[in-house]
């Protein structure tokens, strides 16, 4: 039987405890972030404000399922390090919510890229079809790590599954981060007075996809290499759902800051066709008539100035001012 003198302690439990620490704070701010959300944008569509919901919900599941897992490896099993190699339950149920939540993020970028293009399914029906299998994988993942309870049986029988969930995810990453800039590139010439901002718009493509596929792909490495880092993958897998969850909020909340940079506030619709507004940053409803297969991103900034006059203030074509008498 392992004793504690044959165990990596610092590669296991101390791999498994930062993790959750650290998935823990970003959890606090992907809260945060979605109570900052719901204050400033309650005028965005339903249907994107379910999906923030949602994501805080699948958000505070996983952090429950990280806390449920510590407690079994640190609390009730201490002492057994034998058990480090134990999947349980919490483990297995981690992996499918964290999927989840990839997807509502994979599914929001791709819509986006979508409008963007012009409705151009040749870009995104790839995106959207690789964050499918990107999900399947995971359930199956799950579903064998429910059936194996043992990462040394999972990783004989069933190593590709979660190899494979993690390269999807990465792939998704990168086609977005790409297709985004080049999108939003070409927009910019087309727009020259909206280049700050499409430049800001750029750098939160870059830094929010390389956080998220290169938390991926470490992990990808360490779980490749187990053999000889224990359990660190497991640490880092903890961080990737927090990872996804802040980079869509943090996108969503940073219109705000976006239309700081032009000195008014960016109003971007749902349909991706940017206007500027003097009250505030919201994705508003696609206008109810557009013209057919437009590939162009407009920029439509109106200023409206209305005078009211009443019947009795307006003099008479005929009628000429009396001399005071």
């Amino acid at each position: 039987m392992a004793t504690l003198d044959n165990v990596n302690i610092a590669k296991t439990f101390g791999a498994l405890l930062l993790g959750g620490l650290f998935a823990t704070a970003l959890s606090g701010m992907v809260q945060v972030q979605g109570i900052v959300y719901f204050r400033f944008f309650p005028k965005d569509p339903l249907s994107l404000k379910s999906s923030v919901g949602a994501v805080s919900l699948l958000d505070a599941f996983h952090t429950s399922f990280i806390w449920a897992a510590l407690w079994e490896y640190l609390i009730k099993d201490a002492g057994q390090p034998v058990d480090i190699d134990a999947i349980y339950w919490s483990i297995s149920l981690s992996v499918v919510v964290t999927a989840l939540l990839t997807f509502i993020v994979h599914c929001f970028l791709a819509l986006r890229i979508f409008l963007l293009s012009g409705r151009n399914w040749f870009l995104t029906a790839p995106i959207f079809g690789l964050a499918i299998l990107r999900v399947i994988s995971a359930c199956a993942t799950t579903s064998q790590m429910l059936r194996y309870e043992s990462f040394i049986l999972f990783g004989h029988h069933a190593e590709w599954l979660f190899t494979t969930g993690l390269a999807l995810s990465t792939a998704v990453d990168i086609i977005i981060s790409v297709s985004m800039s080049i999108l939003l590139n070409s927009t910019g010439k087309d727009a020259p007075s909206m280049v700050p901002v499409l430049n800001r718009l750029i750098m939160y493509t870059f830094e929010a996809g390389f956080l998220t596929s290169a938390g991926t792909v470490i992990s990808m490495f360490f779980w490749i290499f187990r053999e000889q880092n224990g359990l660190i993958f497991l640490g880092l897998h903890f961080v990737i759902a927090k990872l996804y969850a802040t980079s869509l909020l943090i996108t969503l909340n940073g219109r705000r800051e976006l239309g700081k940079t032009r000195g008014q506030r960016v109003w971007v619709t749902s349909a991706a066709r940017p206007r500027v507004t003097d009250d505030n940053v919201e994705f508003a409803p696609s206008p109810t008539q557009r013209t057919p297969n437009t590939a162009k991103f407009d920029i439509e900034i109106s200023v409206e100035h209305t005078v009211e006059y009443s019947s009795d203030d307006l003099p008479s074509s005929n009628s000429r001012p009396k001399p005071p008498t």
